[in-house]
């Protein structure tokens, strides 16, 4: 288990960056390309998303840095950063949990999908904090460590985003 939690401030932090570096790959887009942009947003949080965190965290012992990040960030979409990544709001991680219940990880008492990438993947936090990708685009296979922490997760996704051409 991480030996730090999630800080919101860092949050806060790492969203300006990556509003940023959204900011100069959707301005360097379409010359790259050759044709415009998605729309790709990391979104703050809104009341209406705190009410969403607060109905997730009701339904569900969720990995407390989780909740941090949701009280940051509502959702992201970035289907232009490689083949695309989706941190789903807490309303849909809600709704989804309700569906189909935790992701089967093996050796995770409770991990939430919350987010997917552009070829379906999911993403699930486990209550060892770690994060962890469907190896296909299943509810139900097999998941592998794609971060060690939460917040090597969106660090991940900065880079990515910084790195796009």
């Amino acid at each position: 288990m991480p030996s730090e939690r999630l800080d919101a401030e860092w949050v806060r932090s790492w969203w300006e960056q990556a509003d940023a570096a959204l900011t100069k790959l959707m301005q360097s887009f379409f010359p790259a390309h050759g044709f415009p942009p998605a729309h790709n947003a990391v979104l703050l949080a809104t009341d209406d998303s705190h009410r969403a965190t607060d109905t997730l965290v009701d339904l569900t012992p969720i990995p407390s840095d989780l909740t941090t990040l949701y009280w940051v960030i509502s959702e992201a979409s970035l289907p232009d950063v490689d083949s695309g990544y989706f941190i789903h709001s807490p309303a849909t991680a809600a709704e989804h949990f309700r569906e189909y219940g935790p992701a089967p990880i093996e050796g995770e008492s409770i991990a939430v999908l919350f987010a997917s990438d552009g070829g379906g993947h999911l993403f699930a936090i486990g209550d060892s904090g770690q994060v962890w990708k469907s190896t296909t685009a299943s509810w139900s296979d097999d998941f592998k460590v794609a971060a060690p922490s939460l917040q090597e997760f969106p660090e991940q996704l900065g880079r990515r985003i910084a790195n796009q051409p």
